[in-house]
């Protein structure tokens, strides 16, 4: 049967990542993955108390946490030509550890990741501001890339999280594009694409409309 080369990728990545998975260097690199969320987790609710205690309200309405599946960890080594081993995936891919922020205003995602990357342990690596600078499809996000150490009984150990900032308004829109990608056979994509695009751009308009309001309410950090 022939595939579509995605499809061949894929299914390439998914029998490779059976094996790489079950080896004991890529279960202990997870585990130092997930300390390294734990700990980025805990600066940012750390920061969102100090918020709710000076200024009466939180910059941040959830967060949620993942981490990339050994399938798409392969997959992407594969795309970039990458031989499958721990060293190049710690080496190579930044995006392993994720992290997901959802403010109510924009003006709190950049005081929040400011806040964060000016901790002495912390070290910005990459900064992209899809906000500023949205994707041609529409998409608004802020990620910044960390370099964060974890302490081990062996020693320390620096690790890579990406961690994505959005607006309610950006979230929901990411969420519905994320889940009409995964559509198949979609009769007319360009049309949906374009809808998408004005959906995006009105609801960066709500966004700037709801902080303005805020800001009016005196009620934003000052």
């Amino acid at each position: 049967m022939d595939y579509p080369e995605e499809t061949k990728t894929r299914k390439e990545a998914e029998e490779i990542a059976k094996v790489f998975s079950r080896t004991k260097e890529f279960t202990d690199a997870m585990t130092l993955y997930r300390c390294a969320i734990m700990e980025i987790e805990t600066k940012l609710k750390v920061l969102n108390e100090e918020f709710s205690l000076q200024y009466d309200r939180n910059p941040f309405e959830s967060i949620e946490s993942r981490l990339k599946s050994p399938t798409s960890i392969v997959e992407k080594m594969l795309n970039k030509g990458l031989e499958i081993n721990v060293e190049n995936m710690e080496g190579e891919l930044f995006d392993i550890a994720g992290i997901r922020v959802v403010c109510s205003f924009r003006e709190d995602i950049y005081k929040l990741s400011d806040l964060l990357v000016q901790q002495d342990d912390v070290l910005l690596l990459a900064r992209k501001d899809y906000i500023k600078n949205p994707k041609s499809n529409g998409y608004r996000s802020f990620h910044i890339i960390v370099d964060i150490p974890i302490f081990l009984s062996g020693g320390k150990r620096h690790m890579k999280v990406e961690v994505q900032f959005r607006t309610i308004s950006m979230d929901f829109w990411a969420s519905v594009d994320h889940k009409l990608k995964y559509k198949k056979q979609l009769k007319n994509p360009e049309e949906i694409g374009a809808r998408l695009k004005n959906c995006a751009d009105t609801l960066s308009e709500l966004d700037e409309e709801m902080e303005k309001l805020r800001q009016s309410l005196d009620v934003g950090v000052e």
